[in-house]
């Protein structure tokens, strides 16, 4: 090796020391010195990342968020009135809400914080409330601006959900749905740090976005004084806006199970499948305390976006507003960021909020990711009707389609589909709460699963199936054809004191007669680019809500007389509940009318010839039914026809 070389690789060497004590973790030799305030701490904390990069935050000690005493010589004089987590929402108005007092009390009010269209969809299924809205959340909550839009959906204030008695009879204020809620349910809220436990691992409050997490929750930061083998930690010491998909995913894995259908997964049935190199061990990583198939991803996750591309500031925080149902605080919707068949997007929300990562450059409609500031063009409806495939033009170029249906109830090719959710409660047992919690000797721990009373009963979960694909369709909240999916479905089993069942797989009906069984509208973010078949919509029972004919309840121990997939009986009446007002299946008109296109598809080859068609309409009118379809084809072709009066 000659001395030119020798040179080279010592200038890199040095060169590459350098960078590392400048930058590794993010925490810099000058950062350090410019906060001689952080002396004591970092005497332990030694390695430890700076919070952040922005001119302000980079320059806040430790105390400043997390209190304590960096003099103590010892640990537990140091930590003496210290906040593990300083944005959890017990202590954030002592600090982040002295810079962000606006969107800490938003937060407070927002579905992530208050949980109120999970508790009021359970307790509405359950028979716990004559009401589908939010009567509950986790904590009492009111809204004192002064400013209550009812028209939106928004409520003044909510009381906190009660607690279950067993010893006592069963009422709308004392029921063993809240008692579920309080057990299961509601360990993914922003008072709560949540499960710990693989891909659930998160903090409370702004940090249960803000500050990542890996899904093993081990830190990979330098931080001499914290154990990289022991789980429970964010992967660095630092807060953030560029949030991945996968941070959302801790907790949005259950219910809709929109986060991990996103990234193309939903759970099996506990397969595990396919094996493992080591002998014994199943290959399938366990999340969320699942295993996991693999689907296709939506097109989006697929083009490299994630969650905070599309959702807004509105969407994450709320907008200062108590709602009662999620569609009512998401404010993004496709046609924003794609706009409609006669439009190209305004680069603003639904609200009239502008999408600040959206611009229009050269006739196109450019997005800039939010985490990589990669730039991607999308595509325009109006323009993909004039430019698409025959298909795609004869698709979207009918009006109904694109008035009267959501995009995704065509562009969501599978849904996430958990049939049958059986709950059993031990009141045997008793178990955590995780919306009562202890009094902490530092209040930002209660929030912890440690800090939860042992204040509800032991329950149980199975199910009876999972399906993903071909989602039933029917009418949502706004009075568009969208998917549903079972949302949930309760066959409830309690447990006596002496151990025998007070009550035995029970299906409960709602205060407006409908079965508990229920179906509610999604958007199940598994969107492709290759919409559902006309068949899949036009020609299949079960799409239309009549199920598969092939599931047979009452021999599985659930006593009603229709199937889990079905959600209308033969005459198009309504069977299962939905716990959104304004949602429902489609009626029987609307069945006769969807299921006779497929019949009239294969002759009118979907509507390419539509002049002439029109011409035709306009003079014999349009084939609503059956005879007056062999009404007008006499009329048109008389007896040659063959066709019988």
């Amino acid at each position: 090796m000659n001395k030119r070389m020798v040179m080279f690789i010592l200038f890199a060497v040095l060169a590459a020391a350098i960078i590392s004590l400048t930058t590794k973790s993010g925490y810099s030799q000058t950062a350090k010195a410019s906060n001689p305030a952080d002396a004591g701490c970092l005497k332990c904390h030694e390695g430890i990342e700076k919070i952040a990069d922005t001119p302000v935050m980079s320059q806040l000690t430790c105390v400043q968020c997390h209190n304590g005493n960096p003099n103590g010589a010892l640990k537990e004089d140091a930590h003496k009135g210290l906040y593990a987590n300083p944005a959890d929402l017990r202590a954030v108005d002592k600090t982040c809400g002295t810079c962000h007092a606006e969107d800490v009390s938003n937060s407070k009010k927002s579905l992530h914080s208050t949980m109120a269209g999970m508790i009021s969809g359970t307790r509405y299924t359950w028979a716990a409330q004559d009401t589908k809205n939010s009567i509950y959340a986790t904590y009492d909550v009111e809204d004192k601006d002064g400013n209550v839009p009812e028209k939106k959906g928004a409520v003044k204030s909510l009381k906190q959900l009660p607690m279950y008695d067993a010893s006592k009879p069963m009422s709308k204020d004392n029921h063993p749905a809240d008692d579920y809620l309080r057990d299961q349910c509601l360990r993914c809220h922003l008072w709560s740090k949540g499960a710990q436990q693989d891909g659930d691992y998160r903090a409370s409050g702004c940090a249960a976005c803000h500050v990542v997490y890996s899904d093993n929750g081990k830190y990979e930061g330098g931080d001499k004084s914290i154990d990289k083998m022991k789980a429970g930690k964010p992967t660095m010491h630092r807060i953030t806006t560029k949030i991945p998909e996968y941070q959302c995913i801790h907790c949005h894995n259950r219910g809709g199970r929109t986060g991990v259908s996103y990234i193309g997964t939903m759970e099996s049935d506990e397969y595990g499948s396919p094996w493992s190199a080591e002998a014994g061990k199943k290959g399938g990583k366990k999340l969320h305390g699942k295993f996991y198939n693999h689907l296709t991803a939506d097109v989006h996750y697929q083009k490299g976006m994630t969650c905070i591309d599309c959702h807004t500031k509105h969407d994450l925080h709320g907008d200062g507003n108590i709602y009662n149902k999620k569609h009512q605080a998401v404010e993004i919707r496709c046609e924003d960021c794609h706009g409609d068949a006669k439009a190209v997007s305004n680069l603003k929300t639904s609200s009239g909020n502008k999408l600040n990562n959206l611009k229009k450059e050269g006739g196109k409609v450019i997005l800039t990711s939010k985490m990589d500031n990669k730039e991607k063009i999308v595509p325009q409806t109006k323009e993909v009707i004039a430019k698409g495939s025959s298909l795609a033009k004869s698709a979207m170029g009918i009006a109904n389609h694109m008035n009267k249906m959501e995009c995704y109830a065509c562009h969501a090719k599978w849904a996430a589909q958990c049939y049958g959710c059986h709950a059993r409660q031990d009141t045997k047992t008793r178990s955590g709460d995780w919306i009562n919690t202890k009094a902490m000797d530092d209040p930002s721990k209660g929030g912890n699963m440690e800090a939860k009373n042992k204040t509800t009963y032991k329950w149980s979960e199975t199910r009876s199936y999972l399906r993903w694909e071909a989602p039933v369709l029917g009418i949502n909240q706004k009075g568009k054809v969208s998917p549903f999916i079972p949302g949930c479905q309760i066959v409830f089993t309690q447990i006596g004191a002496d151990g025998k069942a007070t009550m035995h797989n029970k299906v409960f009906t709602t205060y407006d007669g409908f079965s508990g069984m229920v179906h509610n509208p999604i958007q199940p973010h598994t969107i492709s680019k290759e919409a559902r078949t006309c068949e899949d919509c036009h020609a299949n029972r079960k799409t239309m809500g009549f199920g598969t004919g092939i599931y047979n309840a009452k021999a599985n121990g659930i006593d009603i007389p229709f199937e889990l997939e079905q959600i209308i009986d033969e005459d198009g009446k309504q069977i299962q509940a939905t716990s959104h007002y304004g949602a429902r299946p489609f009626n029987k008109e609307e069945i006769d009318r969807i299921m006779r296109v497929n019949v009239c598809a294969s002759c009118h080859d979907l509507q390419k010839d539509a002049k002439i068609w029109k011409k035709v309409t306009d003079v014999t009118g349009f084939a609503k039914t059956d005879a007056k379809h062999r009404e007008i084809l006499k009329k048109l072709f008389g007896k040659g026809t063959g066709v019988k009066k």
